[in-house]
């Protein structure tokens, strides 16, 4: 009985060997992990595999784990990993070991490193930083027939002193430039910069980064980073060589792809067609170069286009400006002509009712057509003498004849009879 006991009692004391856990389970950290500092906005995190990791024939990955200034997490089967970041927040990460085949074995540990943030007074780094890329043609290099050009803006931080001299740079890809042309507020401290010519590709993917420093007498200045996406801040061209041509009720409307890198198949469009006469807009989208709608006749029209650079090529970003206008038709001909010649007879009516006016007022009329002198007429003239000795009555007129005899007549008559 004491023998079974004795047996009971160790079986509880000691747990058996398959529950304890198995050192050889668990995977160890990877060791001298450290964070470098290799360009603008860019580190290198390198670690080493654990020596001491059994078993050797284990197939091992690790996690990455940014902690600052974004929590990020992703799997490697390097043992190094580069990363685009701002830095002026500091940079923190970790790293541990997996197994990168399904094995049943545990994670490692964490382990981890950390860059500080540069010093600097806060409210002296700039603020609101925007900077925009466009495509011009490069006449001085023929195997670059296209090159980028960057214009970038930004505000004084608050805090800044009066003295502060900013300095501006940028990094694509393994290329980085210094600013030389300046813009400046009126205390002379830079606010804006161009970079007229880049190594700047419209068609790469990296990301562009902008790092900006500042030096004072009075203060230590904060710099500041960031990061842009060239898809964000390409000021697309809009297209060259629109025309347009009406042919009856037809308006058919042409052009070509903007100033670009990229190719033709990877623009889209937009046409604005203007009604001057009805005050209407017409806006039609196409992947194509040309355009065709049925109009009216009568009407003038003004023709803009604009262009983006679609999907198939690259992340939509925002439309070019509009190109510059260009009109077709005639602006209501018909309707015209029949005002013009209802504006001109009014005209002519007005003028003659003016002149007249005049005349009447000035006895003008009079002076330039005097009156042509009658003949006089005789029978008119006799009853005019007439008229005033005949005495007009009620009763019957008698008219009353005298005679004068003449002696001479007397003596005649006596001698005939």
């Amino acid at each position: 009985m004491a023998p079974a006991l004795l047996i009971l009692l160790w079986a509880t004391v000691i747990p058996r060997a398959d529950l304890l856990p198995d050192k050889k389970s668990l995977l160890l950290p990877p060791t001298n992990f450290t964070i470098k500092v290799i360009g603008l906005a860019q580190v290198l995190l390198h670690w080493e595999p654990n020596p001491d990791q059994e078993p050797k024939n284990v197939e091992l990955g690790y996690r990455v784990r940014i902690n600052v200034p974004q929590e990020e997490d992703y799997e490697t089967r390097n043992t190094e990993s580069k990363r685009v970041t701002v830095l002026h927040q500091g940079f923190s990460a970790s790293v541990q070991t997996i197994p990168w085949n399904g094995h049943s074995l545990l994670a490692s540990d964490w382990v981890s490193a950390e860059l500080k943030a540069p010093p600097g007074s806060p409210g002296t780094s700039i603020v609101n930083l925007t900077c925009t890329t466009n495509t011009t043609l490069n006449n001085y290099n023929p195997l670059r027939p296209f090159q980028v050009s960057l214009y970038c803006t930004w505000l004084v931080g608050k805090e800044a002193p009066e003295d502060t001299h900013y300095s501006l740079y940028y990094r694509f890809g393994s290329s980085t430039e210094e600013c030389q042309e300046y813009k400046k507020d009126t205390l002379k401290r830079n606010i804006a910069c161009w970079f007229p010519r880049t190594f700047i590709s419209s068609r790469g993917s990296d990301w562009l980064a902008v790092h900006a420093n500042g030096s004072s007498k009075r203060a230590t200045i904060k710099p500041f980073d960031q990061l842009f996406a060239l898809h964000a801040i390409d000021r697309i061209n809009p297209p060259v060589n629109v025309t347009a041509e009406i042919e009856g009720t037809c308006l058919s409307i042409q052009w070509e792809k903007p100033i670009s890198a990229f190719p033709v198949h990877c623009f889209e469009y937009e046409v604005k067609i203007y009604n001057t006469r009805k005050n209407y807009f017409q806006t039609e989208k196409m992947t194509t170069n040309t355009f065709i709608s049925i109009i009216d006749d009568i009407s003038k029209y003004s023709i803009q286009v604009r262009a983006a650079v679609s999907s198939v090529c690259r992340q939509m970003g925002f439309w070019s400006e509009w190109s510059q206008p260009i009109y077709v038709g005639h602006d209501d001909q018909k309707l015209s002509t029949e005002w013009f010649l209802v504006v001109l007879m009014a005209t002519i009516c007005f003028l003659v009712l003016i002149f007249t006016l005049i005349c009447k007022i000035g006895h003008l009329w009079t002076k330039l057509f005097p009156p042509v002198p009658a003949p006089k007429n005789s029978i008119k003239d006799f009853f005019e003498i007439v008229s005033p000795e005949k005495t007009v009555s009620s009763e019957t007129e008698i008219e009353v004849i005298s005679y004068v005899e003449e002696p001479g007549l007397e003596t005649l008559e006596d001698s005939v009879f």
